[in-house]
C-alpha cells in the first residue's frame, strides 16, 4: 500500500514511521514541523500544514491509505484557540471524508468520556469536557461512515524513536521527571483514574490494521490506574523520592476507566510495553542527560503553542 501519514513528525508519529519502515509499504510523512526544527528520517517528506487542502489533495491522490495523526492534542493547547482547535481536529477530519475514499486511520482519545464512573465501552456515552476532547468525538462523528478505524487512546507515556521530541506534559513521563530533577512527587487528590499506553503500543496498533478489514471505534490502552498509585510506582524507580499527596483537588476533572476487550477480541491486539518501561526510558534520557533541557518549552505541548497563538490561524503553504 501506498501511505500518507499526516503528522508523521510527532511523537506518536516517530514511532509509527518506524515500523512501517520496517514493512512492504511505500511511505510518505506530511507534516508542517510545528515542534520540530527539522525532519532527517530517510523518509519522503511533504512539508505542509494539514488546513492546506490543495496541497494535501494532491499527495492524497497517489495513497491508497491515511494515518491521520496531524492534530492539536492535550485540554490545555486547545483550550489557547478553540476556533484554531476544531479547525485543526475536526473541519481537517470533514475534509478528509468528503475528498479521500481509501483506507483511514485515526487517532482520537479517551478523554471523550470526561468524567465517569464504571469502566467503559466503546458503546458506553461520551462526556467530553474539554474543546480537545469535544473537537475529536466531532471527528469521529464525520468518519463514522467511511473505511476508517479510529482508536480512543489511552493516555500515552514512553519513547517513541531516536528523533521526535518526547512529551513532559503526560503524567508518566512527567511524574519520573519530578522524582529525578526535584526528588519530590506531589499528587493533587490522585483518585482519579488514567487508561495509560505506550507510544510503541499505538504505533504497533496503528500498522498491524492499516490493511485489514477492521473499521470501528476501538479502546486501546495497557491498564487503568489511580494518578496516587502511578505516583508509588515511580517512586520505586527514585526511593528517596518525597511523596506529597495534597487534598486540593486537581483542575483536571476527568476521571476514567476504560474498557480494551474489543481491540484485544477482534484486532487481537495486546499492549506489550509496561508503564516500568516508560518510566525506565525516561529515567535513562535523564541521567544520560539525552536532553539538554527539559524545562523548554517545546517538550510541553501548552507551554509551546502559548507562546505563538496568533499564528497558529496561519496556514504553512
Amino acid at each position: 500500500m501506498n501511505i500518507l501519514i499526516v503528522g508523521g513528525a510527532g511523537y506518536i508519529g516517530g514511532a509509527v514511521t518506524d515500523l512501517f519502515l520496517e514493512s512492504n509499504h511505500n511511505i510518505k510523512v506530511y507534516d508542517c514541523l510545528l515542534y520540530e526544527e527539522s525532519y532527517r528520517k530517510p523518509v519522503e517528506f511533504i512539508y505542509g500544514d494539514m488546513r492546506n487542502t490543495s496541497l494535501l489533495k494532491s499527495n492524497l491522490e497517489w495513497a491508497d491509505g491515511v494515518v491521520w495523526l496531524g492534530a492539536l492534542v492535550g485540554d490545555g493547547a486547545c483550550q489557547l484557540n478553540p476556533d484554531v482547535s476544531f479547525d485543526v481536529n475536526s473541519e481537517t477530519v470533514k475534509w478528509l471524508s468528503e475528498n479521500f475514499d481509501g483506507r483511514i486511520v485515526f487517532m482520537s482519545t479517551c478523554s471523550v468520556y470526561g468524567a465517569q464512573h464504571g469502566e467503559l465501552s466503546e458503546d458506553s456515552l461520551t462526556n467530553p469536557l474539554s474543546v480537545y476532547a469535544e473537537s475529536k468525538k466531532k471527528a469521529e462523528d464525520y468518519l463514522k461512515d467511511k473505511n476508517s478505524i479510529i482508536f480512543r487512546l489511552g493516555t500515552i507515556f514512553g519513547v517513541s524513536d531516536l528523533y521526535s521530541r518526547i512529551r513532559m506534559d503526560l503524567v508518566v513521563n512527567l511524574l519520573t521527571l519530578k522524582a529525578a530533577t526535584d526528588g519530590k512527587l506531589t499528587v493533587y487528590g490522585g483518585d482519579q483514574f488514567r487508561p495509560l499506553l505506550h507510544v510503541k503500543d499505538v504505533a504497533r496498533a496503528i500498522v498491524e490494521n492499516i490493511d485489514t478489514q477492521h473499521t470501528g471505534i476501538y479502546n486501546l490502552h495497557r491498564q487503568n490506574v489511580r494518578i496516587v498509585d502511578l505516583a508509588y510506582q515511580v517512586r520505586n524507580h527514585y526511593p528517596d523520592a518525597e511523596m506529597k499527596i495534597s487534598e486540593i483537588p486537581f483542575q483536571d476533572a476527568r476521571n476514567y476507566r476504560v474498557i480494551g476487550e474489543k481491540a484485544k477480541n477482534i484486532l487481537n491486539w495486546k499492549s506489550i510495553y509496561s508503564i516500568d518501561d516508560g518510566i525506565s526510558e525516561v529515567k535513562t534520557l535523564i541521567e544520560e542527560r539525552r536532553i539538554k533541557d527539559f524545562s523548554n518549552p517545546r517538550y510541553t505541548n501548552q507551554l509551546f503553542l502559548k507562546q505563538f497563538v496568533p499564528e497558529l490561524s496561519i496556514i504553512n503553504q
